[in-house]
Protein backbone atom coordinates (compact mmCIF):
# COMPACT_ATOMS: atom_id res chain seq x y z
CA UNK A 1 0.00 0.00 0.00
CA UNK A 2 1.18 3.61 -0.57
CA UNK A 3 2.25 5.37 2.40
CA UNK A 4 0.64 8.79 0.46
CA UNK A 5 -2.74 6.35 1.64
CA UNK A 6 -2.11 5.44 5.33
CA UNK A 7 -2.73 9.68 6.72
CA UNK A 8 -6.15 9.63 5.96
CA UNK A 9 -6.54 6.29 8.06
CA UNK A 10 -4.70 7.60 10.77
CA UNK A 11 -6.72 10.39 10.42
CA UNK A 12 -9.68 8.34 11.86
CA UNK A 13 -7.86 7.55 15.46
CA UNK A 14 -9.11 9.44 18.05
CA UNK A 15 -7.86 13.45 18.26
CA UNK A 16 -6.45 12.69 21.55
CA UNK A 17 -3.84 10.20 19.73
CA UNK A 18 -3.19 12.06 17.31
CA UNK A 19 -1.81 14.71 20.00
CA UNK A 20 0.30 12.07 22.18
CA UNK A 21 -2.05 11.17 24.70
CA UNK A 22 -2.18 7.32 25.72
CA UNK A 23 -5.43 6.90 27.87
CA UNK A 24 -5.35 11.13 28.70
CA UNK A 25 -1.98 10.30 29.60
CA UNK A 26 1.59 11.21 27.45
CA UNK A 27 2.09 8.46 25.49
CA UNK A 28 5.48 6.39 26.08
CA UNK A 29 8.07 7.50 24.20
CA UNK A 30 8.91 4.04 22.83
CA UNK A 31 5.50 3.92 21.23
CA UNK A 32 6.24 6.63 19.02
CA UNK A 33 9.71 5.16 18.31
CA UNK A 34 7.87 1.73 17.35
CA UNK A 35 5.68 2.98 15.17
CA UNK A 36 8.45 5.71 13.73
CA UNK A 37 10.52 2.75 12.77
CA UNK A 38 7.44 0.69 11.24
CA UNK A 39 7.40 3.55 8.82
CA UNK A 40 10.88 4.12 7.89
CA UNK A 41 11.28 0.16 7.90
CA UNK A 42 8.21 -0.15 5.55
CA UNK A 43 9.40 2.74 3.31
CA UNK A 44 13.13 1.31 3.04
CA UNK A 45 11.71 -2.28 1.96
CA UNK A 46 9.27 -0.50 -0.79
CA UNK A 47 12.08 0.95 -2.12
CA UNK A 48 14.10 -2.55 -1.86
CA UNK A 49 11.00 -3.95 -4.06
CA UNK A 50 10.92 -1.29 -6.66
CA UNK A 51 15.24 -1.67 -6.98
CA UNK A 52 14.69 -5.12 -7.20
CA UNK A 53 11.77 -5.01 -9.90
CA UNK A 54 13.91 -2.52 -11.65
CA UNK A 55 16.85 -4.76 -11.68
CA UNK A 56 15.73 -8.08 -12.41
CA UNK A 57 15.48 -7.10 -16.35
CA UNK A 58 19.07 -6.24 -16.35
CA UNK A 59 20.04 -8.86 -14.19
CA UNK A 60 17.96 -11.42 -16.83
CA UNK A 61 18.74 -9.76 -20.05
CA UNK A 62 21.32 -11.79 -22.57
CA UNK A 63 22.89 -9.83 -24.94
CA UNK A 64 21.13 -9.54 -28.18
CA UNK A 65 21.05 -12.27 -31.07
CA UNK A 66 20.30 -11.30 -34.71
CA UNK A 67 19.03 -13.72 -37.58
CA UNK A 68 20.00 -12.59 -40.90
CA UNK A 69 17.69 -13.71 -43.51
CA UNK A 70 18.27 -13.65 -46.89
CA UNK A 71 17.75 -15.15 -50.57
CA UNK A 72 19.60 -15.05 -53.34
CA UNK A 73 17.20 -14.36 -56.30
CA UNK A 74 18.21 -15.36 -59.26
CA UNK A 75 16.77 -18.16 -61.91
CA UNK A 76 15.67 -16.01 -64.23
CA UNK A 77 15.00 -18.74 -66.55
CA UNK A 78 11.30 -20.15 -65.34
CA UNK A 79 8.74 -17.29 -64.85
CA UNK A 80 6.85 -19.74 -61.64
CA UNK A 81 10.18 -18.34 -59.41
CA UNK A 82 8.79 -14.82 -59.68
CA UNK A 83 5.60 -15.87 -57.71
CA UNK A 84 7.41 -18.02 -55.50
CA UNK A 85 9.83 -14.57 -54.56
CA UNK A 86 6.31 -12.37 -54.35
CA UNK A 87 5.22 -15.03 -51.92
CA UNK A 88 8.28 -15.05 -49.63
CA UNK A 89 8.30 -11.17 -49.76
CA UNK A 90 5.07 -10.73 -48.60
CA UNK A 91 4.41 -13.88 -46.48
CA UNK A 92 7.57 -12.32 -44.19
CA UNK A 93 6.29 -8.50 -44.65
CA UNK A 94 3.06 -10.34 -42.60
CA UNK A 95 5.30 -11.22 -40.20
CA UNK A 96 6.93 -8.22 -39.49
CA UNK A 97 10.03 -9.13 -40.76
CA UNK A 98 12.42 -8.44 -42.75
CA UNK A 99 14.93 -9.92 -45.17
CA UNK A 100 17.70 -8.96 -47.83
CA UNK A 101 16.76 -10.35 -51.00
CA UNK A 102 19.94 -10.02 -53.20
CA UNK A 103 19.20 -9.94 -57.00
CA UNK A 104 21.32 -11.13 -59.97
CA UNK A 105 21.24 -7.99 -62.07
CA UNK A 106 19.78 -10.30 -65.20
CA UNK A 107 17.01 -11.27 -62.82
CA UNK A 108 16.18 -7.63 -62.22
CA UNK A 109 16.05 -6.85 -66.02
CA UNK A 110 13.72 -10.14 -66.54
CA UNK A 111 11.02 -9.01 -63.73
CA UNK A 112 11.51 -5.44 -65.59
CA UNK A 113 10.48 -6.99 -68.93
CA UNK A 114 7.87 -9.22 -67.73
CA UNK A 115 6.45 -6.26 -66.20
CA UNK A 116 6.29 -7.61 -62.86
CA UNK A 117 5.79 -4.34 -61.17
CA UNK A 118 4.16 -6.76 -57.71
CA UNK A 119 7.32 -8.45 -57.23
CA UNK A 120 9.29 -5.20 -57.71
CA UNK A 121 6.99 -3.55 -55.19
CA UNK A 122 7.25 -6.47 -52.67
CA UNK A 123 10.94 -7.52 -52.75
CA UNK A 124 11.62 -3.34 -52.07
CA UNK A 125 9.96 -3.69 -48.60
CA UNK A 126 13.23 -5.55 -47.64
CA UNK A 127 16.74 -4.93 -48.22
CA UNK A 128 18.07 -5.01 -51.75
CA UNK A 129 21.31 -6.90 -52.67
CA UNK A 130 23.39 -7.80 -55.77
CA UNK A 131 24.44 -11.61 -56.60
CA UNK A 132 26.16 -10.78 -59.74
CA UNK A 133 25.43 -9.91 -63.32
CA UNK A 134 24.90 -13.13 -64.69
CA UNK A 135 25.77 -15.42 -61.84
CA UNK A 136 26.33 -19.20 -63.54
CA UNK A 137 26.78 -17.67 -67.58
CA UNK A 138 30.47 -18.59 -68.24
CA UNK A 139 33.00 -17.25 -67.27
CA UNK A 140 31.96 -16.55 -63.37
CA UNK A 141 33.84 -14.58 -61.05
CA UNK A 142 36.45 -17.18 -60.07
CA UNK A 143 36.79 -18.61 -63.35
CA UNK A 144 37.92 -14.96 -64.97
CA UNK A 145 39.75 -13.61 -61.82
CA UNK A 146 41.54 -16.51 -61.04
CA UNK A 147 44.67 -15.70 -63.52
CA UNK A 148 44.58 -11.83 -62.15
CA UNK A 149 46.29 -10.29 -59.88
CA UNK A 150 44.39 -8.09 -57.22
CA UNK A 151 44.74 -4.58 -59.12
CA UNK A 152 43.68 -6.18 -62.71
CA UNK A 153 41.27 -8.76 -60.77
CA UNK A 154 39.34 -5.19 -59.07
CA UNK A 155 38.79 -3.51 -62.40
CA UNK A 156 37.70 -6.98 -64.30
CA UNK A 157 35.17 -7.40 -61.46
CA UNK A 158 33.87 -3.57 -62.01
CA UNK A 159 34.44 -4.32 -65.71
CA UNK A 160 31.69 -6.71 -65.65
CA UNK A 161 29.45 -6.13 -62.78
CA UNK A 162 28.90 -2.81 -62.17
CA UNK A 163 26.66 -2.47 -64.96
CA UNK A 164 24.39 -5.38 -63.39
CA UNK A 165 24.33 -3.26 -59.93
CA UNK A 166 23.37 -0.30 -61.86
CA UNK A 167 20.35 -1.79 -63.40
CA UNK A 168 19.84 -3.61 -59.92
CA UNK A 169 19.91 0.35 -58.99
CA UNK A 170 17.64 1.58 -61.64
CA UNK A 171 15.10 -1.12 -61.31
CA UNK A 172 14.58 -1.14 -57.66
CA UNK A 173 15.33 2.89 -57.08
CA UNK A 174 18.24 1.87 -54.66
CA UNK A 175 21.71 0.61 -54.41
CA UNK A 176 22.32 -2.91 -53.64
CA UNK A 177 23.48 -2.59 -49.75
CA UNK A 178 26.08 -5.92 -50.00
CA UNK A 179 27.16 -8.51 -52.82
CA UNK A 180 27.25 -12.17 -52.24
CA UNK A 181 29.32 -14.75 -55.39
CA UNK A 182 26.99 -16.91 -57.17
CA UNK A 183 27.93 -20.40 -55.80
CA UNK A 184 31.19 -20.64 -54.39
CA UNK A 185 32.89 -18.36 -57.39
CA UNK A 186 34.29 -16.61 -54.15
CA UNK A 187 37.60 -14.09 -54.84
CA UNK A 188 39.39 -11.73 -53.13
CA UNK A 189 40.15 -8.49 -55.78
CA UNK A 190 35.85 -8.50 -54.88
CA UNK A 191 36.58 -6.44 -51.83
CA UNK A 192 37.66 -3.43 -53.20
CA UNK A 193 36.01 -3.36 -56.17
CA UNK A 194 32.72 -3.16 -53.99
CA UNK A 195 34.23 -0.66 -51.75
CA UNK A 196 34.62 1.75 -54.68
CA UNK A 197 31.17 0.36 -56.19
CA UNK A 198 29.47 1.67 -53.10
CA UNK A 199 28.49 -2.02 -51.80
CA UNK A 200 29.81 -1.60 -48.32
CA UNK A 201 28.75 -5.45 -47.06
CA UNK A 202 29.45 -8.85 -48.10
CA UNK A 203 26.85 -11.25 -47.59
CA UNK A 204 26.79 -14.92 -48.48
CA UNK A 205 28.40 -18.49 -47.12
CA UNK A 206 31.46 -20.59 -48.45
CA UNK A 207 34.54 -21.75 -46.99
CA UNK A 208 37.47 -19.55 -48.49
CA UNK A 209 37.75 -17.29 -45.30
CA UNK A 210 36.17 -17.56 -41.95
CA UNK A 211 36.89 -15.90 -38.49
CA UNK A 212 34.94 -17.81 -35.51
CA UNK A 213 32.17 -18.39 -36.95
CA UNK A 214 30.95 -14.42 -36.76
CA UNK A 215 30.96 -11.22 -39.16
CA UNK A 216 34.35 -9.71 -40.01
CA UNK A 217 36.15 -7.03 -41.67
CA UNK A 218 38.13 -7.85 -44.42
CA UNK A 219 39.38 -5.10 -47.01
CA UNK A 220 37.13 -2.87 -45.42
CA UNK A 221 34.10 -4.51 -46.14
CA UNK A 222 31.55 -5.97 -43.34
CA UNK A 223 31.89 -9.52 -44.19
CA UNK A 224 28.56 -11.99 -43.01
CA UNK A 225 30.77 -15.25 -44.23
CA UNK A 226 31.44 -18.72 -43.16
CA UNK A 227 29.11 -18.62 -39.83
CA UNK A 228 29.57 -22.32 -39.77
CA UNK A 229 27.37 -23.69 -36.71
CA UNK A 230 25.79 -20.66 -36.88
CA UNK A 231 24.31 -20.77 -40.27
CA UNK A 232 20.90 -22.38 -39.85
CA UNK A 233 18.07 -23.10 -41.87
CA UNK A 234 14.76 -25.64 -41.94
CA UNK A 235 14.98 -28.20 -44.24
CA UNK A 236 12.51 -27.75 -47.22
CA UNK A 237 12.25 -31.73 -48.01
CA UNK A 238 12.55 -33.38 -44.89
CA UNK A 239 10.61 -32.09 -42.35
CA UNK A 240 11.05 -34.62 -39.84
CA UNK A 241 14.34 -32.85 -39.29
CA UNK A 242 13.09 -29.27 -38.46
CA UNK A 243 12.31 -30.35 -34.78
CA UNK A 244 16.13 -31.09 -33.92
CA UNK A 245 17.12 -28.12 -36.11
CA UNK A 246 14.85 -25.69 -34.08
CA UNK A 247 16.22 -27.12 -31.05
CA UNK A 248 19.99 -26.47 -32.20
CA UNK A 249 18.29 -22.83 -33.04
CA UNK A 250 17.44 -22.17 -29.86
CA UNK A 251 20.80 -24.02 -28.12
CA UNK A 252 22.91 -21.77 -30.63
CA UNK A 253 20.47 -18.80 -29.38
CA UNK A 254 21.62 -18.98 -25.85
CA UNK A 255 24.90 -19.37 -26.51
CA UNK A 256 25.87 -16.62 -28.37
CA UNK A 257 23.37 -14.55 -25.99
CA UNK A 258 25.98 -15.49 -23.49
CA UNK A 259 28.86 -14.52 -24.86
CA UNK A 260 28.50 -10.87 -25.93
CA UNK A 261 25.46 -11.60 -28.39
CA UNK A 262 25.79 -12.12 -32.40
CA UNK A 263 24.43 -13.81 -35.57
CA UNK A 264 22.71 -16.34 -37.44
CA UNK A 265 22.96 -16.58 -41.08
CA UNK A 266 19.74 -18.18 -42.73
CA UNK A 267 19.70 -18.40 -46.37
CA UNK A 268 17.71 -19.76 -49.30
CA UNK A 269 16.82 -19.41 -53.27
CA UNK A 270 12.91 -18.53 -53.73
CA UNK A 271 13.80 -20.92 -56.65
CA UNK A 272 14.29 -24.13 -53.95
CA UNK A 273 10.41 -23.14 -53.25
CA UNK A 274 9.01 -24.23 -56.67
CA UNK A 275 11.63 -26.36 -58.08
CA UNK A 276 13.28 -29.90 -57.15
CA UNK A 277 16.39 -28.87 -58.98
CA UNK A 278 18.19 -25.31 -59.52
CA UNK A 279 17.78 -23.72 -62.63
CA UNK A 280 21.28 -23.74 -63.47
CA UNK A 281 22.35 -26.75 -62.71
CA UNK A 282 19.81 -27.86 -65.14
CA UNK A 283 21.34 -25.63 -67.87
CA UNK A 284 25.27 -24.89 -67.03
CA UNK A 285 26.68 -27.61 -65.36
CA UNK A 286 30.26 -28.38 -65.42
CA UNK A 287 30.78 -25.03 -67.14
CA UNK A 288 28.39 -25.82 -69.71
CA UNK A 289 27.82 -22.81 -72.35
CA UNK A 290 23.86 -22.79 -74.37
CA UNK A 291 22.98 -20.69 -76.60
CA UNK A 292 19.65 -18.65 -74.56
CA UNK A 293 17.18 -20.74 -77.04
CA UNK A 294 18.69 -23.74 -75.14
CA UNK A 295 17.97 -23.11 -71.97
CA UNK A 296 15.49 -25.39 -70.51
CA UNK A 297 13.22 -25.14 -67.47
CA UNK A 298 14.13 -26.84 -64.11
CA UNK A 299 11.79 -29.68 -62.65
CA UNK A 300 8.96 -28.22 -60.80
CA UNK A 301 7.55 -29.09 -57.33
CA UNK A 302 3.90 -30.12 -57.26
CA UNK A 303 1.48 -27.69 -55.78
CA UNK A 304 1.83 -29.36 -52.67
CA UNK A 305 5.27 -29.70 -52.28
CA UNK A 306 5.42 -26.08 -52.99
CA UNK A 307 2.85 -25.27 -50.38
CA UNK A 308 5.12 -27.74 -47.67
CA UNK A 309 7.78 -25.30 -48.33
CA UNK A 310 6.54 -21.78 -47.99
CA UNK A 311 5.07 -23.39 -44.64
CA UNK A 312 7.96 -24.75 -43.17
CA UNK A 313 10.01 -21.40 -43.70
CA UNK A 314 7.02 -19.32 -42.00
CA UNK A 315 7.29 -21.97 -39.16
CA UNK A 316 10.89 -21.15 -38.83
CA UNK A 317 10.45 -17.66 -38.79
CA UNK A 318 7.50 -17.82 -36.22
CA UNK A 319 10.13 -19.89 -33.80
CA UNK A 320 12.78 -17.86 -34.18
CA UNK A 321 10.64 -14.38 -33.20
CA UNK A 322 9.28 -16.79 -29.94
CA UNK A 323 13.23 -17.67 -29.09
CA UNK A 324 13.96 -14.91 -26.11
CA UNK A 325 16.12 -12.46 -26.89
CA UNK A 326 16.39 -13.04 -31.14
CA UNK A 327 16.06 -10.54 -33.50
CA UNK A 328 15.33 -10.13 -37.17
CA UNK A 329 17.40 -8.06 -39.43
CA UNK A 330 18.93 -6.77 -42.60
CA UNK A 331 21.85 -6.61 -44.01
CA UNK A 332 21.79 -2.40 -43.74
CA UNK A 333 20.55 -2.85 -39.98
CA UNK A 334 23.83 -5.15 -39.07
CA UNK A 335 25.83 -2.06 -41.05
CA UNK A 336 24.52 0.24 -38.35
CA UNK A 337 25.03 -2.57 -35.30
CA UNK A 338 28.56 -2.93 -35.78
CA UNK A 339 31.17 -0.71 -35.24
CA UNK A 340 33.58 1.36 -37.73
CA UNK A 341 35.96 -0.45 -39.82
CA UNK A 342 38.42 2.73 -38.41
CA UNK A 343 39.58 1.89 -35.52
CA UNK A 344 40.25 3.69 -32.48
CA UNK A 345 43.75 5.68 -32.40
CA UNK A 346 46.32 3.21 -30.88
CA UNK A 347 49.58 4.39 -29.74
CA UNK A 348 52.79 3.68 -31.65
CA UNK A 349 54.56 1.28 -28.46
CA UNK A 350 50.83 -0.51 -28.09
CA UNK A 351 51.32 -1.56 -31.63
CA UNK A 352 54.68 -2.57 -31.61
CA UNK A 353 54.04 -4.88 -29.06
CA UNK A 354 51.48 -6.78 -30.68
CA UNK A 355 53.21 -6.66 -33.76
CA UNK A 356 55.95 -7.56 -32.36
CA UNK A 357 54.93 -10.66 -30.72
CA UNK A 358 52.62 -11.81 -33.98
CA UNK A 359 51.50 -9.93 -37.38
CA UNK A 360 48.07 -10.90 -36.81
CA UNK A 361 44.64 -8.85 -35.93
CA UNK A 362 44.71 -7.43 -31.91
CA UNK A 363 41.22 -7.89 -30.08
CA UNK A 364 40.95 -5.58 -26.88
CA UNK A 365 38.28 -4.18 -24.75
CA UNK A 366 39.33 -0.84 -26.63
CA UNK A 367 38.81 -1.80 -29.65
CA UNK A 368 40.07 -4.27 -32.59
CA UNK A 369 43.16 -3.81 -35.20
CA UNK A 370 43.92 -5.63 -38.18
CA UNK A 371 47.36 -6.24 -38.66
CA UNK A 372 47.71 -3.28 -41.43
CA UNK A 373 46.05 -1.06 -38.70
CA UNK A 374 49.00 -1.90 -36.27
CA UNK A 375 51.43 -1.24 -38.93
CA UNK A 376 49.77 2.00 -39.82
CA UNK A 377 49.74 2.93 -35.84
CA UNK A 378 53.75 2.03 -36.10
CA UNK A 379 54.17 4.10 -39.04
CA UNK A 380 52.49 7.24 -37.09
CA UNK A 381 49.61 7.36 -39.63
CA UNK A 382 46.02 7.86 -38.80
CA UNK A 383 43.42 5.30 -39.01
CA UNK A 384 42.06 4.86 -42.11
CA UNK A 385 40.95 1.50 -44.63
CA UNK A 386 43.97 0.12 -47.05
CA UNK A 387 44.33 -2.64 -49.26
CA UNK A 388 46.45 -5.82 -48.06
CA UNK A 389 49.88 -6.18 -51.01
CA UNK A 390 49.66 -7.04 -54.31
CA UNK A 391 52.29 -9.96 -53.85
CA UNK A 392 54.39 -11.88 -51.43
CA UNK A 393 57.66 -9.91 -51.58
CA UNK A 394 61.05 -10.94 -50.32
CA UNK A 395 63.58 -10.31 -48.29
CA UNK A 396 67.09 -9.56 -49.68
CA UNK A 397 68.97 -7.37 -47.09
CA UNK A 398 71.46 -9.63 -46.17
CA UNK A 399 72.99 -7.95 -43.49
CA UNK A 400 71.66 -8.50 -39.84
CA UNK A 401 71.42 -4.55 -39.01
CA UNK A 402 70.57 -1.50 -40.81
CA UNK A 403 71.99 2.08 -40.38
CA UNK A 404 69.60 4.26 -38.66
CA UNK A 405 69.47 7.43 -41.30
CA UNK A 406 69.25 4.58 -44.19
CA UNK A 407 66.03 2.85 -41.87
CA UNK A 408 64.24 6.33 -41.83
CA UNK A 409 64.57 6.74 -45.28
CA UNK A 410 62.68 3.00 -45.80
CA UNK A 411 60.09 4.06 -43.38
CA UNK A 412 59.70 7.19 -44.59
CA UNK A 413 58.85 5.84 -48.17
CA UNK A 414 56.74 3.18 -46.84
CA UNK A 415 54.58 6.01 -46.03
CA UNK A 416 54.86 7.37 -49.09
CA UNK A 417 53.81 4.33 -50.72
CA UNK A 418 50.79 4.25 -48.23
CA UNK A 419 49.62 7.55 -48.69
CA UNK A 420 49.84 7.36 -52.74
CA UNK A 421 48.27 4.22 -53.24
CA UNK A 422 46.21 3.11 -49.90
CA UNK A 423 47.39 0.00 -49.46
CA UNK A 424 50.46 -1.90 -48.21
CA UNK A 425 53.30 -2.72 -50.29
CA UNK A 426 54.71 -5.97 -50.71
CA UNK A 427 57.91 -5.10 -49.65
CA UNK A 428 59.70 -2.32 -48.69
CA UNK A 429 62.89 -1.14 -50.49
CA UNK A 430 66.24 -0.76 -48.23
CA UNK A 431 68.66 0.54 -50.91
CA UNK A 432 68.22 -1.36 -53.82
CA UNK A 433 68.01 -4.45 -51.28
CA UNK A 434 64.30 -5.39 -49.81
CA UNK A 435 62.79 -6.26 -46.74
CA UNK A 436 59.56 -8.19 -47.23
CA UNK A 437 56.08 -6.82 -45.57
CA UNK A 438 56.19 -8.75 -42.94
CA UNK A 439 59.98 -8.23 -42.06
CA UNK A 440 59.68 -5.09 -42.26
CA UNK A 441 56.64 -4.13 -39.85
CA UNK A 442 58.64 -6.30 -37.32
CA UNK A 443 61.39 -4.38 -38.04
CA UNK A 444 60.09 -1.38 -37.21
CA UNK A 445 58.19 -2.45 -34.55
CA UNK A 446 61.08 -3.36 -32.87
CA UNK A 447 62.52 0.26 -33.79
CA UNK A 448 59.72 1.50 -32.01
CA UNK A 449 60.03 -0.36 -29.09
CA UNK A 450 64.37 -0.03 -28.26
CA UNK A 451 65.35 2.48 -30.11
CA UNK A 452 69.25 2.35 -31.20
CA UNK A 453 70.79 0.22 -33.71
CA UNK A 454 68.43 -1.25 -36.01
CA UNK A 455 68.38 -5.15 -36.23
CA UNK A 456 66.48 -6.61 -38.68
CA UNK A 457 63.71 -9.19 -37.16
CA UNK A 458 61.96 -11.71 -39.16
CA UNK A 459 57.66 -11.22 -39.14
CA UNK A 460 56.02 -13.92 -37.66
CA UNK A 461 52.28 -14.35 -39.49
CA UNK A 462 49.50 -15.49 -37.97
CA UNK A 463 46.12 -14.25 -39.76
CA UNK A 464 46.80 -16.95 -42.71
CA UNK A 465 45.07 -19.60 -40.83
CA UNK A 466 42.00 -18.23 -41.21
CA UNK A 467 42.10 -18.41 -45.19
CA UNK A 468 41.35 -22.12 -46.77
CA UNK A 469 44.11 -24.55 -47.64
CA UNK A 470 42.00 -26.30 -49.91
CA UNK A 471 41.95 -24.69 -53.31
CA UNK A 472 39.58 -27.25 -55.09
CA UNK A 473 37.06 -28.12 -52.27
CA UNK A 474 36.84 -24.26 -51.45
CA UNK A 475 35.36 -24.02 -54.90
CA UNK A 476 33.14 -26.93 -55.47
CA UNK A 477 29.79 -25.92 -57.24
CA UNK A 478 28.31 -28.15 -60.22
CA UNK A 479 28.99 -24.74 -62.39
CA UNK A 480 32.68 -24.50 -62.05
CA UNK A 481 34.34 -26.29 -65.03
CA UNK A 482 34.99 -30.16 -63.65
CA UNK A 483 37.90 -30.45 -61.55
CA UNK A 484 38.58 -26.13 -61.00
CA UNK A 485 40.78 -25.02 -58.30
CA UNK A 486 41.87 -21.93 -57.64
CA UNK A 487 45.11 -21.54 -55.25
CA UNK A 488 45.80 -18.26 -57.12
CA UNK A 489 42.75 -16.76 -54.99
CA UNK A 490 43.56 -17.96 -51.84
CA UNK A 491 46.94 -16.72 -52.15
CA UNK A 492 45.85 -13.45 -52.98
CA UNK A 493 42.83 -13.40 -50.00
CA UNK A 494 45.49 -14.59 -47.71
CA UNK A 495 47.50 -10.99 -48.63
CA UNK A 496 44.70 -9.21 -47.83
CA UNK A 497 44.21 -10.90 -44.30
CA UNK A 498 46.52 -8.19 -43.66
CA UNK A 499 43.02 -6.63 -43.22
CA UNK A 500 41.33 -9.01 -41.43
CA UNK A 501 39.86 -8.45 -38.04
CA UNK A 502 36.44 -9.18 -36.07
CA UNK A 503 33.68 -6.97 -36.12
CA UNK A 504 32.30 -5.84 -33.11
CA UNK A 505 28.90 -4.48 -31.58
CA UNK A 506 28.50 -0.75 -31.07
Amino acid sequence: MDLALRVPIADQRPRALLHGDFDGRQRPSFIVNVQKCKLICYAVMKLLCILFFLMVPCLLAKDPVYVVLWFDTEDYVDPISDDAALRIANDLTKLNVRATFKLVGERARVLEKRNRVDVIRALSHHNIGYHSNWHSVQPVPAVYLKQLGMLEGEQEFERRELAGALDVKRIFGMMPICYGQPGSSWAPQTYPALRHMGIPVYLDDGSQIGLDDQPFWYDGILTIFNLGQYAIRPDLDHEQENPAIYRKFAADAGKLADNGGGVISTYFHPTEFVHTEFWDAANFKDGEVRERGAWVLPHRRTPAEAERCFRILKEYVEQAQRTPGVQFVTAQDLLQLYRSPIPPPLAKEKAARYLKQQITFARTDAGDWSAADLLLAVLGLPPQVVDGPTARGATTYASATIPGWLFERSRKDAISFINAHHRLPSQVFVGAATLSLADFAATAAAQVLSPGPVLVEHGQIGFEKYISTDPKGAFSWPIHPKGFAAPELLDLARLQAWTLKPARFK
